[in-house]
């Protein structure tokens, strides 16, 4: 209601004072306005600025992660790698426990004597840390 005062006022157009205070009022409204525009604009600049870095951060983490991925990706292809010549060193041992078996089974049908041949699980060796001795010359009858 007072808005519409002024505007219906006669005098208030042509009052130096009405014009010098709303003169003031719009440089102050703009001196603020162009303020907060800047404000806006430094938090804005900042805001890019937290997010470069936090790019940065996360580029470095991917690459450490990927660099031990890496890592652990290779000492699996090498432990699989160490894997498969055991399992055909256990295959070719067991098979060679198995000819000697035969071997001791062939020497006890021909000697007549009882030979105690042990049965052999290689899976299942009570201490498979504890190397096997053999010699050349226990086979000498």
């Amino acid at each position: 209601m007072g808005s519409l005062q002024r505007q219906t006022s006669p005098d208030s157009d042509n009052d130096p004072r009405y014009a010098a205070v709303t003169d003031e009022r719009k440089r102050k409204r703009m001196i603020s306005n162009r303020e907060s525009a800047r404000r806006s604009r430094m938090r804005k600049q900042k805001q890019l600025g937290d997010l470069i870095n936090e790019v940065t951060v996360l580029k470095n983490d991917n690459a450490k992660i990927t660099e031990q991925v890496d890592v652990a990706t290779r000492k699996y292809v090498e432990m699989e790698s160490r894997n498969d010549v055991l399992r055909a060193q256990a295959s070719e041992l067991t098979e060679r426990l198995r000819s000697l078996n035969s071997v001791l089974e062939m020497v006890e049908e021909i000697s007549g004597q009882a030979l105690d041949i042990p049965e052999i699980n290689p899976w299942q060796v009570s201490c498979p840390m504890q190397p096997i001795s053999a010699s050349a010359d226990m086979f000498d009858c």
